[in-house]
């Protein structure tokens, strides 16, 4: 049951998640149920996130569930994603995330088929991701292994995209809508890179070039107040 304090900021919460999940569709990372975004509800021990199966043509604010921290079931009429315990556990384990998004964009998953991490090629890559998008292991769905992996994989990286194993994308940010603009990202600079490789050996970028673009992107570009 959702607590009385947290009622508003959850019926906020529904309608936000629920609206990222049509840009998922809009980029064109998903395809027919597959992929899901969830939210941490802050100054709760909660997070909302897409029910197992639902087509994104019939997503609603009302059907984005409740889960609490373990990834058990607190408020909804769907049972959650089968990715519920990997979101649960990158929120358990990594405090500073406030959203995560889960993506089978087709050019990272062709990298993660190939079990590569993606070079820092470009410099709308090492603005983004501050490197490489760092590739974590194999891990079957339905516990916390996805999540262990997400949370050993990004653990001190600047990345905020890791592509697991023959499996797909998972993103983080400070909050939900963070979190899909590194899905949208990640796939943005797959592609690029992918298409590149196909014409020759990548020039990956020096590090400290890396470092620089990074902290410009990160500390400079843009409207103040207004990043993400």
């Amino acid at each position: 049951m959702i607590p009385e304090s947290a009622k508003d900021i959850v019926d906020e919460l529904r309608e936000q998640v629920s609206a990222l999940h049509a840009e998922l569709v809009r980029y064109g990372l998903v395809v027919w149920t597959a992929g899901n975004v969830s939210a941490r509800v802050p100054g709760h021990e909660l997070f909302l996130i897409k029910p197992s199966g639902v087509s994104y043509d019939d997503l609603t604010p009302d059907a984005i569930v409740a889960c609490d921290l373990d990834g058990e079931l607190v408020d909804g009429e769907l049972s959650p994603s089968s990715d519920t315990a990997a979101h649960a556990y990158v929120y358990r384990h990594m405090p500073e995330v406030g959203g995560v998004v889960h993506t089978h964009s087709t050019y990272a998953c062709a990298w993660s088929a190939r079990a590569e991490p993606i070079p820092c090629a470009l410099t709308a890559m090492a603005d983004e991701f501050g490197g490489p998008i760092p590739l974590g292991p194999f891990a079957r769905i339905g516990d916390d292994s996805i999540g262990r992996g997400i949370v050993e994989t990004l653990a001190g990286h600047r990345s905020r995209a890791v592509i697991m194993q023959n499996h797909g994308v998972f993103s983080i940010g400070p909050d939900a809508k963070a979190a899909v603009k590194a899905a949208v990202m990640c796939e943005d600079v797959a592609r690029s890179t992918h298409i590149a490789r196909q014409l020759g050996p990548l020039t990956p970028i020096p590090q400290d070039d890396v470092d620089a673009l990074f902290d410009r992107y990160q500390n400079v570009y843009g409207q103040t107040g207004a990043k993400q």
